[in-house]
């Protein structure tokens, strides 16, 4: 009888531990364990991470960083811990949190950027959006060698990128973007968009850094093909683009100018010596003076058929142009684009 209290008393103790044991790991498991009120939070977990860096994100997301901990050790996430950005949603249990970091890469990110006037803005941007530093980016995209792979070289190195928004993991290594970016532009020029260079006599580079000059001549769409227009007549004819933002360009290489923004093109400008300055120098400048959008791309491939061979800043409508076929005509524009400039004070 003695015995038999024992045995029961023993398997009461089982069962309890049992009981104990069940609901732990239910409760380690199964039961929500997020600390915070948003729908989602994330985390960023960089190629170069431990578990520990890992938790010390997630710690202020939990209720019990401890039963987390448990179960990261039982599905040995601890030793297998992934790149990526990661969702957490609002009451995940631990197994949830635990299979959702797991995942190869985390989740896609939209990485954006708009028309960054060199390759070093471009990189200080993207950096801010993936795990890449702008070190890093930069000297992949600066790269000697792929240039020389893929027909580039320093001064058209800035065409290869087209500002838009588009899909990475976060995790992305320098490389890996310049590698998608090349991918995106090859795709960009297809054979549409070569027979139509190979119609003006122009290359890809040549397309795009005239591109670059009726970009910054016209943030306008509508506009940007009739700039173009005027440019490919002047080619045509061997006159001098005489295109104001190459000045700019070639103003802001020289140290006189640095930390300055130059708003009223001058004579002096018109001297700088660089090969980027369109009144001395016929035909176009090496590279781009800056990143086009694709609006301006197209206008150049798509340029507005016509006899205008000058524009001026429209002084009325500012962001516009009028456009003139005689030289005589253009200089009355120009002029009174100029007297509205000196009414605003805008000397140089």
């Amino acid at each position: 009888m003695y015995i038999k209290k024992i045995l029961w008393a023993i398997a009461l103790i089982g069962l309890a531990v049992a009981a104990y044991l069940a609901y732990y790991i239910y409760s380690a498991m199964m039961v929500p364990n997020t600390a915070f009120n948003n729908d989602e939070a994330y985390i960023y977990v960089k190629s170069t991470d431990t578990y520990q860096d890992v938790r010390e994100q997630l710690e202020p997301l939990l209720k019990n960083i401890n039963k987390f901990d448990a179960l990261a050790k039982q599905k040995k996430y601890i030793s297998n811990v992934k790149a990526g950005k990661f969702v957490i949603k609002k009451d995940m249990s631990n197994n949830d949190i635990i299979n959702s970091i797991r995942i190869k890469n985390g989740v896609e990110i939209n990485v954006t950027f708009n028309n960054q006037s060199s390759l070093e803005k471009l990189a200080g941007r993207i950096a801010l959006q993936i795990e890449a530093d702008s070190v890093s980016l930069l000297n992949a995209m600066k790269d000697e060698t792929f240039y020389a792979k893929n027909n580039f070289k320093k001064e058209t190195a800035l065409g290869m990128y087209l500002p838009n928004s588009y899909k990475f993991f976060w995790n992305t290594s320098a490389e890996a973007f310049r590698d998608r970016m090349l991918k995106e532009y090859n795709r960009f020029w297809n054979e549409s968009r070569l027979n139509k260079a190979k119609a003006l006599g122009l290359s890809k580079d040549e397309v795009m850094t005239l591109a670059s000059i009726v970009y910054e001549e016209s943030k306008q769409p509508s506009e940007q093909p009739r700039i173009a227009g005027v440019y490919i007549n002047r080619l045509k004819i061997g006159m001098p683009l005489q295109a104001d933002p190459t000045l700019k360009f070639a103003a802001y290489q020289l140290p006189k100018y640095n930390n300055t923004v130059i708003k009223r093109v001058l004579n002096v400008h018109k001297e700088i010596n660089s090969p980027y300055n369109t009144y001395k120098n016929a035909g176009l400048p090496p590279g781009l003076i800056a990143m086009p959008d694709i609006s301006a791309i197209d206008a150049v491939l798509n340029y507005e058929k016509h006899k205008y061979l000058y524009f001026a800043a429209d002084a009325k409508r500012i962001g516009y142009h009028k456009f003139a076929k005689t030289l005589a005509q253009h200089n009355v524009n120009a002029r009174a684009y100029q007297r509205y400039l000196s009414s605003q004070g805008i000397n140089k």
